[in-house]
């Protein structure tokens, strides 16, 4: 990879990066050739500036307009696309480079929308898709534009050199991924008949791991991820003058009902996905002690030693139990009012195999109180995962055996949650895989201030994700 680098780097400082929406002339080079990936990482680098331009602020959206940006790209190369609005301005689009259908397909996903930014917060302007400083800086440069350029771009590759395919390849962009996933949840329901062959799926969700020597820690591919079942809390009683205590008083029931909650652990579970990704982990661990407790978890939480050692790191905790994060409370709006109602909202998440029936039940038990009424926000709904072995997952470790000899490819379980869920449920076994290796600092700018891009990643993941594809689809 090094000796590709300082080229690329070159080229993009001659060129300027200037943009342009139509199609980027090139020569059809032989299927049997290695792509030029310098050139091809310049072209990504100048797609994802202009793509980033473009505003899908999500509320509201507006994902139509990104659809259509994506749209007249692919007509440029000569790739077929369709939009699909889930609502009024939320477009979400697909396309198919057929293959010979020998395989069943394997689906591109991304989101279109990005979060909201407060733009005298950024030292780069939110919207400008700028690059600067050896990097290209906006919103959703990392969550998530900059992935759907990577894999717009190994599509356009794929069709411009006429790769062979045993596959089809579809490229899907959903919209409101955000703020409810909506618009795959629409998508998953209302056009399943265009996807239901597919075998594979990538999306977000991956995490390739940097130490904080700079070095590679791990290449991670997520099979599964927690399921968000959020709660509201309500307790009501008789308003009245804080000067005149009651002892219905909401506010207080609802507190003393939080407490209950904050003081309760869930119980300690390791599932397949998380043991798993504990002995991977326990390959490279050099105390013998923590080696041991991350080869055999489900031994390791017996010992009180043991337990201490996952509890107390925060993910790994989050991967061995269901989670409750009180995040929004609601009660009087002035001090000396004691309100009607009083409310709590509850960010939790689920273990895969978890059924949230019985988590309801076992909060009510905690809770311990009949008047304070549970109310779930979203549907009741299990989360699943998808196989931790077969052709996708070895194409993945072949491509990292080869850029990266030596790294460490595991399936950790994803703490949050994507629009892969929908797809998961269709019975398509959906990936989490990320193209970048970003530092903890470039990590942190994902839904802060300053997001931004590497030039340096983007030649690397234009890379990668094409010979994961390609190996898996020819």
């Amino acid at each position: 990879m090094s000796r590709f680098l300082p080229l690329f780097l070159v080229g993009l400082a001659a060129a300027q990066l200037t943009s342009g929406t139509g199609p980027v002339a090139a020569q059809q080079p032989a299927a049997g050739r290695t792509p030029d990936f310098d050139a091809l990482a310049e072209e990504t680098t100048r797609r994802l500036a202009e793509y980033l331009r473009i505003r899908t602020v999500n509320p509201p959206g507006n994902e139509t307009a990104g659809a259509r940006w994506l749209q007249h790209v692919l007509r440029g190369e000569g790739i077929e696309s369709e939009i699909f609005e889930s609502s009024p301005g939320r477009g979400n689009l697909y396309a198919r480079l057929r293959g010979n259908g020998k395989r069943r397909p394997i689906v591109l996903l991304s989101h279109i929308d990005v979060v909201p930014a407060t733009a005298s917060a950024w030292k780069v302007a939110p919207w400008a898709g700028k690059i600067h400083d050896g990097q290209v800086w906006g919103r959703g440069a990392l969550d998530m534009k900059g992935m759907a350029i990577v894999e717009l771009m190994t599509l356009i590759a794929l069709e411009r050199r006429g790769v062979p395919l045993s596959r089809d390849i579809i490229l899907i962009a959903n919209a409101d991924e955000e703020t409810g996933s909506t618009g795959a949840e629409w998508f998953a329901r209302e056009k399943s008949e265009l996807i239901r062959d597919a075998e594979f799926l990538i999306n977000e969700g991956g995490s390739n791991q940097l130490g904080r020597d700079g070095k590679i820690e791990y290449y991670g591919v997520a099979v599964t991820e927690k399921l968000p079942y959020w709660l509201r809390l309500t307790v009501r009683g008789s308003p009245g003058h804080g000067s005149i205590p009651r002892p219905d008083n909401a506010a207080a029931r609802l507190a003393r009902a939080l407490g209950r909650i904050g003081g309760h652990e869930t119980p300690l579970q390791v599932t397949p996905p998380a043991a798993q990704f504990f002995r991977d982990l326990s390959t490279r661990e050099s105390d013998p002690q923590r080696r041991r407790w991350l080869a055999d978890p489900a031994r390791a939480l017996r010992e009180p030693e043991g337990r201490r050692f996952f509890t107390s790191n925060l993910y790994f905790n989050a991967l061995l139990r269901n989670t409750i994060s009180v995040t929004v409370m609601q009660g009087s709006n002035k001090t000396n009012v004691i309100p009607p109602e009083a409310s709590a909202e509850l960010d939790v998440r689920l273990l895969p195999g978890t059924a949230p029936a019985t988590f309801l039940a076992e909060l009510r038990r905690v809770i311990a109180d009949t008047t304070v009424e549970i109310t779930p926000l979203r549907p009741d709904r299990e989360a699943s995962t998808s196989p931790l072995r077969g052709p996708l997952i070895d194409a993945i470790r072949e491509t990292v055996q080869a850029m990266d000899p030596g790294a460490l490819i595991t399936t950790p379980m994803l703490a949050g949650y994507t629009d892969s869920y929908y797809y998961r449920a269709l019975g398509i076994g959906a990936y989490g895989l990320d193209p970048f290796r970003v530092t903890e600092a470039e990590d942190q700018t994902v839904h802060g201030n300053d997001e931004r891009v590497s030039l340096a990643n983007i030649r690397f993941g234009v890379e990668f994700f094409y010979r994961v594809v390609e190996r898996v689809a020819r």
